[in-house]
């Protein structure tokens, strides 16, 4: 089953909006504006991603939220950067690769990986979000599933210590306008 949306909070929202459709080419369909909390107002921005799913953000305006809240979803946590993140569909390589160029042009570094068994560019949003585009590579197999199982049911899985090909793409000098 598709999802409808995904919603994350930005601090930022013109940088947010240059973002997602400028670097990553989605169109923004709608804005609700609405109170919020007590004491402010809030925009809940829709974006189509292509395919008809939609991903969204929220613009939060209000006295009531502490100064030092983080919309970035794993580091604003502890966490490293790459646990939460977004992954959006990319039909194939030849896609991978035009986003990839089109997130570098725009002046974002970009990590690529071959994880094996599909093939995914990464980059941070304005908002310390880890955003990625993921195109699988090959089918999923019987062997796949067999061991999928026995890794979730193991008390401690087997680890696989070998890194997957990456390679890296250093953003461009001045970001591109559309």
């Amino acid at each position: 089953m598709a999802f409808h949306h995904v919603a994350v909070a930005t601090r930022d929202l013109a940088a947010t909006h240059r973002f997602y459709t400028e670097a990553c080419g989605f169109e923004l369909v709608k804005v609700d504006a609405m109170p919020f909390l007590e004491s402010g107002w809030a925009r809940h921005c829709f974006y189509d991603t292509g395919n008809g799913e939609l991903f969204a953000v929220w613009d939060l305006h209000s006295e009531e939220l502490p100064d030092t809240w983080s919309s970035a979803i794993s580091t604003g946590l502890g966490l490293p950067n790459f646990i939460n993140h977004i992954a959006f569909a990319a039909s194939d390589l030849d896609d991978i690769a035009r986003r990839r160029d089109r997130w570098v042009d725009h002046g974002h570094d970009v990590a690529q990986i071959d994880h094996g068994w599909c093939t995914s560019i990464y980059t941070d949003d304005p908002s310390g979000i880890m955003v990625e585009f993921c195109t699988l590579t090959r089918a999923f197999t019987a062997t796949d599933h067999a061991e999928a199982a026995a890794l979730i049911n193991a008390t401690m899985p087997e680890l696989d210590t070998t890194p997957p090909p990456l390679e890296f793409f250093e953003a461009a000098k001045a970001p591109a306008r559309q």
